[in-house]
């Protein structure tokens, strides 16, 4: 399965690298393992592997519920700039990968940089 969170805005090293660990931790609290992740400045890319018994709607609310949490306890100063514990955006993208499109979904994941950098997110 890949999802796609969307963050509020993840600029310095430090943060990214906070964040990735947060969603990683939440991810193997829950059985959930991450194969690839990448954390861009306004969303994250993550192939997983989850349990057949487990929506992906569950893995959304569980990836983003738990790694949050994390992220403030780790992160007081995070708590100023969200008040109200909203670190993720409502938006989000699940979809299931089948073996013949795994090796292209974890190629596009980790592409990530380069291809924002030649083509930027537009938002609305």
């Amino acid at each position: 399965m890949e999802v796609q969170i969307w963050i509020q805005n993840v600029q310095k090293r430090r943060t990214k690298n906070l964040a990735s660990a947060c969603i990683r931790r939440a991810a193997s609290l829950h059985g959930i393992k991450i194969i690839v992740l990448s954390v861009m400045p306004e969303h994250i890319h993550t192939k997983v592997q989850v349990p057949l018994s487990m929506s992906a709607s569950k893995v959304l609310q569980l990836l983003k519920g738990l790694s949050a949490k994390l992220f403030f306890e780790h992160n007081k100063k995070a708590r100023l700039r969200y008040p109200r514990g909203h670190l993720w955006s409502r938006g989000k993208f699940a979809s299931s990968v089948g073996f013949v499109q795994e090796e292209k979904v974890r190629t596009y994941i980790l592409n990530q940089e380069e291809h924002h950098r030649e083509t930027p997110l537009q938002t609305k």
